[in-house]
């Protein structure tokens, strides 16, 4: 972004955490990041993370963890003339509880819940995801 007074606040190049370009070349296997945000990419930002999910696969959240904050889970089918149609399934684990998702949908995942693991079980044409944590980074504790 061009030299401006508030253009430090405009995010349009990947910069990816430390810790993750450690996992990056595993996360490549099913899918592509777009953006990341936390207070490493712009001072006093929130976590959001984006990526297509690209091809069915058991991803790198493949254990049960939570936050000691809210967090907010997206997915979202990309044919516009069906904004709803998922275009895959999806399972991911909210407690001890599976959640099928075949549309698109938001996941609100309150601080201490036990999420995860997360399954791309099908996926017919790419699934735009995001994760947003109020916390200035994405931490979390593995059960």
């Amino acid at each position: 972004m061009a030299e401006s007074k508030f253009g430090k606040y405009v995010v349009t190049d990947l910069i990816i955490p430390e810790e993750k370009k450690k996992i990056a070349a595993d996360y490549a296997k099913y899918a592509t990041r777009i953006l990341w945000m936390d207070e490493n990419v712009v001072e006093g930002a929130f976590h959001m993370n984006t990526a297509w999910y690209l091809k069915s696969a058991a991803t790198l959240e493949d254990r049960p963890h939570v936050h000691d904050t809210d967090e907010i889970i997206g997915f979202f089918g990309n044919d516009a003339s069906k904004p709803h149609d998922l275009g895959g399934e999806i399972e991911i684990w909210l407690e001890d509880e599976k959640q099928i998702i075949t549309k698109s949908a938001l996941l609100f995942v309150p601080a201490g819940m036990k999420h995860c693991p997360l399954i791309l079980k099908r996926v017919d044409r790419p699934i735009f995801h995001f994760t947003t944590v109020p916390g200035r980074r994405y931490i979390k504790d593995e059960k």
